[in-house]
């Protein structure tokens, strides 16, 4: 028997046996002992193979009408199928759950696009002055691809055809190969737009556009902490990611930029500046002189239109302060009075009302109609001063940030000749579509331009625009990506519904109860209740997957996270980076098999689960960090919606 299997197995046999040995006989069982007894069978069950959706389904509906036969055996079929109708609507009236569908349609448009061999080349040529560039590389096509599609399978997939053979080719141990591809392909589960954060969001009751704006910071920590370690295993130990050859760097260069590079100079700026009326362009044409220099000046273009935006709003006139509390009746006939009577004076009634409590002992003549005119008039020239005159002069910070871009721009014209220029237009080509894409997606997002749904459905254009773009917007991508958004949309559909009915039954049992006295308890405080909850989440991550975990065991977490006083969205933020364990940890690890599927055969699944402790390591610090530090996940949420 192999190695998996045999710890499948022996998995099993410790849930059953843990479950025999705490149980008590069956003569004693109460409710919450059979929730308790329903929560190991499903877990034995999943590990079984059975699908999860319809275990989850089945077993909630058996232990659903258990629960009712206690109660009232007459009306506990009918009960149950109540139970049944009324879950399955509320997931289907679910409005969180429809941008899943449709982030999953763009993912799969984005990955048929083919942008990612154009963007793992020029992202390798652009960063072969650094130590490991090509696992760099890889990380970092992985993390912006995996952000557009979110969808885990397909990234590892085509990284493991395209960056996993470029790396054993140019000498890259196979364990340190296979942790890049891997790990970075899972980062599309964190980083935003997650389908894991919208299925917590829904699960836990949290708003997924504060996921979304806390996730973004750990995601970029997690993939920086992944690149840093990659320089720093090149930078020690050559001999696993040697250093690129001259001739891999390499980068041919057309005519005409030879014709400039050799006529005028090496560095692309001044060479295209000075070919503009140059004797010794005759063989350039005007026309392609002006093209590149288009190219070259987007970042100044870029630095210049940004640093002028934020002039304007430094300088921009301070509102004047309002002059403070005023009479109502007041500022009502002051209105009155400009717009030509277009609003009814306010009746004598209504004046008193709003008249301020007397002061002194001395008590205010009622003030009639005709008696407020003269106040408006006294108060109204105060009113229309909305800004001081003039702008303000802008701050310091402001002229230091200017001086500190354009030494970058300097130092950037001053090396950038015209091979950096030609990876500068693969980036254009390959890159920056995807960022821009990404960017607005969930900008409009974090600033509240719009839901995630509406977000969602706009990048569902985009990646059709995208494909469209490159050629590949066809019949055969249409239908592919159609049916493929179907399948997956169906399955976490599927799965809300199995696990609102286990959900229900569980607590109808009281099982729910049940455990939470039992944590109650042990008298913990948060920081043990934290990482008791993280511990368990890593532990289920090695036999199941993060959609299991979420479904089944967040509805248990989240009810006790009131009694500990700990914010259910940093709480969701932890178990979204711990979740990263779950395609990472054998047995399951499909990250593993999905790479092994595409591997070369001489690359075994030991080797690939080797290449991937070192990162899982990395997780867990990274998770370390955000608990000691929870301003990682929650400066942003709060800047933006607190």
């Amino acid at each position: 028997m192999r190695k998996e299997l045999w710890f499948g197995v022996s998995l099993m046999i410790l849930i059953v046996g843990a479950v025999a040995f705490f149980m008590p006989s069956p003569a004693d069982w109460t409710n919450g002992h059979l929730g308790l007894l329903m929560l190991a069978l499903i877990v034995v069950a999943i590990m079984l193979g059975f699908p999860t959706a319809f275990t989850l389904m089945g077993m909630g509906v058996l232990f659903s009408w258990l629960a009712y036969r206690h109660a009232n055996p007459e009306i506990a079929v009918a009960q149950t199928l109540d139970l049944m109708v009324q879950r399955a609507y509320a997931v289907m009236t679910n409005d969180v759950l429809i941008s899943i569908p449709l982030f999953v349609f763009m993912g799969y448009l984005v990955e048929r696009a083919n942008l990612i061999e154009k963007l793992f080349r020029s992202l390798h040529l652009a960063l072969a002055w650094l130590p490991g560039s090509l696992a760099v590389a890889t990380l970092i096509t992985c993390a912006v691809f995996a952000t557009a599609t979110g969808i885990v399978g397909a990234v590892v997939t085509l990284m493991g055809l395209l960056a996993f053979p470029a790396m054993l080719r140019a000498g890259y141990s196979t364990q340190l190969s296979a942790g890049a591809v891997t790990a970075g392909g899972c980062l599309g589960i964190l980083i935003p737009p997650s389908v894991l954060l919208i299925v917590y969001g829904a699960t836990a009751g949290v708003s997924v556009v504060q996921l979304y704006a806390g996730a973004f910071f750990p995601g970029l920590m997690l993939a920086g902490l992944y690149i840093l370690y990659a320089i720093i295993i090149a930078k020690l130990k050559p001999s696993m990611a040697p250093p690129l050859s001259a001739e891999e760097r390499r980068i041919p260069l057309s005519g005409f930029a030879t014709t400039l590079r050799e006529n005028f100079s090496e560095r692309a700026l001044p060479a295209l500046l000075l070919a503009i009326k140059g004797r010794r362009n005759a063989s350039v044409p005007a026309g392609y002189i002006a093209r590149q220099l288009g190219v070259v000046l987007m970042p100044a273009i870029f630095v210049a239109l940004v640093m002028s935006l934020m002039y304007a709003a430094v300088t921009a006139p301070r509102a004047a302060q309002g002059p403070g509390l005023v009479e109502m009746g007041a500022v009502a006939e002051s209105t009155e009075s400009s717009f030509d009577d277009l609003q009814a004076p306010p009746s004598e009634a209504s004046t008193d009302s709003l008249q301020p409590p007397p002061a002194d002992n001395v008590t205010p003549k009622p003030a009639a109609p005709q008696d407020v005119a003269p106040a408006a008039q006294t108060a109204a020239p105060a009113v229309p001063e909305v800004a001081e005159a003039g702008s303000r002069p802008a701050p310091a910070w402001f002229w230091i940030t200017l001086a500190v871009l354009v030494a970058i721009l300097a130092v950037f014209y001053w090396f950038f000749n015209f091979a950096r220029l030609e990876v500068f237009k693969m980036l254009l080509a390959s890159f920056f579509p995807l960022a821009v894409m990404i960017l607005a997606v969930l900008g409009s997002i974090v600033f509240g331009l719009a839901t995630p749904t509406e977000a969602a459905a706009v990048g569902s254009l985009g990646g059709a625009l995208l494909a469209a773009a490159y050629g590949q917007l066809n019949y055969t991508v249409v239908r592919d990506s159609v049916f493929l958004t179907v399948k997956t949309s169906a399955m976490v559909c599927w799965l809300f519904v199995g696990s609102s009915i286990f959900s229900a039954a569980f607590a109808l049992l009281g099982g729910q109860a049940l455990v939470e006295e039992w944590v109650l308890s042990m008298d913990l405080s948060p920081i043990q209740f934290m990482i008791l909850a993280q511990v368990i989440i890593f532990l289920l991550g090695w036999p199941l997957e993060w959609t299991e975990i979420i479904i089944i065991f967040m509805p248990i977490f989240i009810p006790l996270l009131d009694n500990f006083g700990i914010d259910p969205l940093f709480f969701g933020l932890l178990v979204a980076l711990n979740l990263q364990t779950a395609f990472l940890s054998p047995p399951v690890a499909m990250a593993a098999f999905y790479l092994k599927g595409v591997a070369p055969p001489h690359v075994t699944l030991n080797q690939i689960f080797a290449g991937m402790l070192p990162f899982m390591a990395i997780q867990i610090v990274a998770l370390a960090l955000l608990y000691i530090f929870p301003g990682i996940g929650l400066w942003l949420p709060q800047v933006l919606y607190r």
